[in-house]
């Protein structure tokens, strides 16, 4: 039984979290979730102030079934394909998921309160196309404070700067390196750019840039791993946050520049950075290490819900634990590249797994919806 005493304490780190000027979101969404009153929960008592989507969470949840047999049914009587029955079910739970943080997005002014839903993965290296499926993505969700997650492929970048410049909130995902981090940050302010130009309210555009840590550790550890000498063992654990210290860095620099000062004058809003992938997949690693590790003012961190739980049990926060580590992050890395493991090659190879991988759980998905229309009596093509 959980004291008094021990529930304040929980509350406490997460509090504390916030009040260093992290937001944290949460990095799930089902049906079940949403319909228990889970979610609502989880915004009233753990300070959760957003949700983070993406092709595999929704895999897990509608792959289950759980929660969305009646949609389905009615999906099935009206014989429609698979790719739209998908996204009838995905949109209606981030929809539902707005209408709970909506009070949130009020309460910020629309800073937090977010639900981001993902293009089609299958669209990761269409320009066009993710411009067109952003656009109806926001119509579907028809709800303000949406973000659409386009991934920050080569191909994401103009189409970042085309959705921002209509208006449209976006989460730029799947951000692995600093070059690309900084291409995203001046798409970002193309976009506004563009915004501004047709006379758009930049008050009201909204952007996230979703920086990936774990993999970067689990990556580099493997390789690290097999070099197997005590210089490259001690290196293991220390390439991710690195990474993302010095991609607040460069955060810093171009939200100080001319180019962002003229655009403020406009009220627009700073593109924050966001942690993603803060899930500790080394178990030698305490479980808040992305969490403890990553704390500075003006950034958002989005939590599996177990990542939530732990921090809110026994995280560690003291206060910003990124500002003062840029020299050793750059020492860091240096020393990962000293001992050839390239860096480039290897953001580079997380980009490509990390659009394969949507692209695999979306089809799995569809699989998964295909076989419960067919079930129904209902041909899915």
């Amino acid at each position: 039984m959980i004291t008094v005493t021990e529930a304040t304490a929980s509350a406490g780190a997460l509090k504390r979290l916030s009040d260093e000027g992290v937001s944290i979101w949460l990095d799930d969404l089902s049906r079940r979730r949403i319909e228990s009153g889970n979610l609502a929960a989880l915004v009233e008592n753990k300070n959760v102030v957003g949700v983070t989507t993406n092709p595999s969470i929704f895999q897990a949840a509608i792959g289950s079934g759980e929660g969305y047999e009646e949609q389905l049914a009615d999906l099935a009587v009206r014989g429609v394909t698979v790719d739209e029955a998908v996204r009838m079910m995905t949109t209606a739970d981030v929809r539902a998921a707005a209408d709970i943080l909506r009070p949130v997005y009020d309460a910020t002014g629309g800073r937090d309160g977010r639900v981001s839903i993902e293009v089609d993965p299958r669209l990761a290296h269409n320009t066009a196309a993710t411009v067109a499926e952003a656009r109806q993505l926001a119509w579907l969700v028809d709800r303000p404070n949406v973000m659409i997650k386009i991934p920050a492929t080569k191909a994401g970048l103009p189409a970042i700067t085309e959705v921002i410049g209509q208006g449209i909130s976006v989460n730029v995902t799947l951000i692995f390196s600093l070059e690309r981090y900084r291409e995203v940050m001046d798409a970002y302010l193309a976009g506004l750019e563009k915004a501004a130009a047709k006379g758009l309210d930049l008050a009201t555009i909204h952007s996230v840039a979703s920086f990936f840590v774990s993999r970067v550790d689990s990556e580099i550890d493997k390789r690290l791993t097999v070099l197997g000498t005590d210089q490259a063992l001690a290196l293991k654990g220390k390439a991710a946050l690195a990474n993302a210290r010095l991609a607040y860095e460069a955060f810093e620099e171009v939200f100080a520049s001319a180019r962002w000062t003229a655009l403020s004058g406009s009220k627009a809003n700073k593109q924050r950075p966001l942690w993603a992938s803060t899930g500790v997949k080394d178990p030698a690693y305490k479980d808040t290490l992305y969490v403890d590790e990553l704390v500075a003012p003006g950034t958002v961190n989005t939590m599996p819900e177990a990542t939530l739980n732990a921090t809110a049990d026994h995280g560690e926060i003291t206060g910003d634990t990124v500002t003062g580590g840029y020299a050793q992050a750059r020492a860091d890395l240096a020393a990962v590249e000293t001992l050839g493991i390239s860096y480039d090659e290897v953001v580079q190879q997380l980009e490509d797994e990390g659009v394969a991988k949507f692209e695999t759980a979306w089809q799995d998905l569809l699989d998964a919806v295909t076989k419960s229309l067919d079930s129904k009596g209902v041909d899915a093509e």
